[in-house]
């Protein structure tokens, strides 16, 4: 064993070693669409007197933050999402309407001395320049209050209790800061010198611009004298809810601008339980198909790689944990997705490999695995960089499921690229040593060519005699697609247009027609009916408040019995077109950055041939959704940025050995060059997407309805994706080659030197 193997298999064993104990030892992090809870996103407004920039948003955090720990939610996550948006997570938390009336309020807390009773009819908003405001008290009684004398910045802290000797009730308790206590003390003394019944010997006790308590000062307490500085007491007849809520208002503090909410998710437990079992049984069965499809392809070698592919399914578990990211479904679609992908490094090494023993017989078999990994290195490189890239544009410019598919994505990226490189290496390297395996060709199976490869030398066939034809194809492909996007039209998801989404299950079975009249005389007739996993009632509806959503709910008990919500979405207008935008910008930035790459990698007609083929697969994809009536939203976005990703993939590995076969003979025509180097990478081709769709089967059958999209989507795009890169990369470079090095004659212009023979740029000096 040499001493690079040496180092690789110590540096394999380290890494998993410490993969194993993150295992062990940490949790992972779920998020709540499998965990269960709430997810809002609030925007900050601005106020008349507050511009709501970054810091403003912040401080807004700090407050919002307060009022979550307030409320008990273990492991909350509030997190600030650009300029002014803030992204709270509520684990647990199946009732947002709680959660929404005590986070979004803006809770000015203000107290304020009592002029008298306005006369009737008084508007209720001050005119402009005063500081008076016209407030009805807890009776109705309209006041004519004062400016702020006290703001909440002074009160220290806030509880709730039931005052049980005064027969009061529930009461929240204020305790002031020093210097606030002062003013209570002052402005309770100058409430005091009115008589006892007068109206201005009350204080009124303000919240968001509503009366909550305005008591009357006490009898026993004298002119100027005052209440003593350390507190007061504010009583209303509450409820112990409204008591506690009360005192977490207070408490957290007065937030500095206005929120709205223009995001809210609630996912029910039983949704993320199943959602779990799905994936990880849709990783188990897909993980073991694939061991075995490698093994059997590949024998003894490919078993080796299935032993690095569980490695590489710890190490990128562990990273996952360890590095605390938070577990999505879609995140966990990415994870299993990248099981399906991480085998193509090795399935390039092995080919090369296989080329290296029938060009060579005689070599040894150590001699022609390091050639294979030589050789194949720049393809893997270059591959995995355009996934990356693609993962990074998931990131950057997605959001919620989206940008937690790019984490997970490039986590498993990199982890791939250390199992084949590293991992797989090493064993195999090991392996290769061995003399029972290098002498018995049946066992190694790297020895002897595939039949794929067997097949194609012995047909060899002429495939790029008149390029033009396979594109004339892709564009009718394209043209259907087409068609769909503009007969049946994009049916976009409620991330996209807003609006609000709510599934429910129900004790008895209650069929679509009976929902969708139920609801449509409740009030709800313009909401869309569909049945859900299970028998399962789902409902999307327009722009539908807290309120709305407990009266739909209410409505369809009448027929269904107990009525359990497993699902709520609900996205402002706002947040739709912001995702709308940033799914284009996103497109827009995945064309450029591929071009960029592929044109400094390649020449450049090889990278529009292979941006091309890209985006004839992205237009098929949709198109195939379009016809079949399938909903595009996040996931199917994080579906359509993957497919990006492996087209590019796929044609990157075949311009790779164009690239390689030409620099070894510039004279051969490239359309010759091209036909070898795909009938070379085809074997590579047919077994990595296989990997692949065996993943893929599993989620679209065990994943549930999202991942169930999500998986059609990637199949789809991984047969058009292997498709293009053949039939539609490949003679678009070559008809660019053509046209670009060689253009015709101008028209109408006979000149000897236009009749002259023309050079054709595909075979590099040959006449025609």
């Amino acid at each position: 064993m040499t001493r690079a193997t040496t180092v690789r298999a110590v540096l394999a064993v380290a890494v998993l070693l410490v993969s194993v104990y993150i295992t062990l030892t940490m949790s992972p992090r779920l998020g709540l669409d499998l965990q269960g809870g709430t997810r809002m996103v609030l925007q900050a407004k601005d106020s008349a007197t507050v511009e709501a920039d970054r810091e403003t948003t912040d401080r807004t955090l700090e407050v919002l933050r307060q009022r979550v720990d307030s409320l008990g939610v273990a492991e909350p996550v509030l997190t600030r999402s650009g300029e002014d948006r803030i992204i709270v997570e509520l684990p647990d938390v199946q009732d947002p309407r709680q959660a929404a009336a005590v986070i979004g309020r803006t809770a000015q807390l203000s107290f304020h001395e009592v002029l008298g009773a306005a006369p009737p009819g008084t508007d209720t908003a001050p005119e402009a320049g005063e500081k008076r405001l016209i407030l009805p008290d807890e009776q109705g009684t309209q006041l004519d209050l004062g400016p702020v004398r006290l703001s909440g910045a002074g009160v220290k802290d806030a509880t709730a209790f039931f005052e049980a000797q005064q027969a009061a009730g529930w009461t929240v308790k204020l305790d002031f800061h020093k210097d606030a206590g002062k003013d209570w003390t002052k402005l309770t003394g100058e409430a005091a010198c009115h008589p006892a019944g007068d109206e201005r010997r009350r204080v009124a006790i303000v919240l968001d611009e509503k009366v909550i308590s305005s008591p009357q000062v006490d009898p026993s307490v004298g002119c100027q004298a005052g209440l003593p500085s350390g507190g007061t007491q504010i009583t209303g007849s509450f409820t112990a809810k409204e008591a506690r809520d009360l005192a977490l208002l207070i408490k957290g503090g007065a937030l500095p601008v206005p929120v709205e909410i223009v995001e809210q998710r609630t996912v029910g437990p039983t949704l993320g339980a199943a959602a779990i079992d799905a994936s990880a049984q849709a990783a188990l069965i897909g993980a073991a198909a694939t061991a075995l499809f490698i093994t059997f392809v590949y024998r003894l070698f490919g078993a080796l790689a299935a032993v690095a592919l569980a490695a590489y399914g710890v190490i990128s578990y562990a990273a996952l944990v360890g590095l605390g990211v938070t577990l999505t479904l879609p995140g966990l679609a990415g994870f299993v997705l990248a099981i399906g992908m991480a085998v193509d490094a090795n399935v390039l090494v092995f080919e090369r490999a296989r080329e290296e023993c029938q060009d060579r017989p005689t070599r040894s078999l150590r001699s022609a695995l390091t050639t294979g990994f030589q050789k194949a290195f720049s393809a893997v490189a270059d591959s995995n960089i355009t996934t990356l890239l693609a993962a990074g544009l998931l990131f950057f410019l997605g959001s919620g499921p989206v940008k937690g598919f790019g984490v997970t994505l490039a986590i498993g990226v990199i982890a791939s690229m250390f199992s084949a490189l590293v991992i797989a290496r090493a064993l195999t390297e090991i392996a290769a040593g061995s003399r029972f395996v290098s002498d018995y060709r049946g066992v190694n199976g790297i020895a002897r060519p595939g039949s794929v490869r067997t097949w194609l030398t012995r047909k060899d066939p002429q495939l790029f005699r008149k390029p033009v034809q396979w594109l004339v194809i892709s564009t009718v492909l394209v043209a259907v697609a087409v068609a769909g996007i503009v007969v049946r039209g994009v049916d976009l998801g409620v991330e996209f247009t807003g609006g609000r989404l709510v599934e429910y299950s129900t004790s008895r079975p209650v069929d679509v027609e009976t929902a969708r009249s139920t609801l449509a005389d409740a009030g709800f007739g313009d909401a869309e009916i569909t049945t859900a996993g299970d028998g399962d009632i789902s409902v999307r509806t327009g722009k539908l408040d807290n309120d709305g959503e407990y009266a739909l709910r209410t409505a369809l008990a009448t027929e269904g019995g107990e009525t359990t919500k497993v699902r709520d979405e609900l996205i402002g207008p706002s947040l739709g077109d912001e995702l709308r935008r940033n799914a284009l910008i996103a497109l827009g930035v995945a064309v450029l950055a591929q071009l960029a790459y592929l044109a400094v990698r390649f020449r450049w007609t090889f990278a529009v041939g292979s941006v091309v083929a890209m985006v004839h697969d992205v237009v098929i994809v949709v198109g195939a959704f379009a016809w079949l009536g399938r909903p595009v939203d996040g996931i199917f976005l994080a579906a359509l940025l993957t497919v990006i990703g492996y087209s590019v993939n796929d044609s990157v590995v075949v311009f790779d050995r164009v690239r390689e076969l030409w620099a070894g003979n510039r004279k051969t025509p490239l359309a010759t060059v091209a036909r070898r180097a795909v009938l070379q990478t085809v074997p590579r081709t047919v077994n990595t997407g296989m990997g692949a769709l065996f993943i893929l089967v599993a989620l679209a059958v065990l994943g549930g309805d999202s991942l169930a999209d999500f998986a059609l989507a990637l199949l789809i795009g991984i047969v058009v994706g292997t498709w293009s890169s053949v039939f539609t990369a490949v003679p678009g470079a070559l008809v660019l080659e053509r046209t670009t090095i060689a253009p015709p004659p101008v028209p109408g212009k006979s000149s000897r030197r236009a009749r002259a023979p023309r050079r054709d740029p595909l075979d590099n000096g040959a006449r025609v």
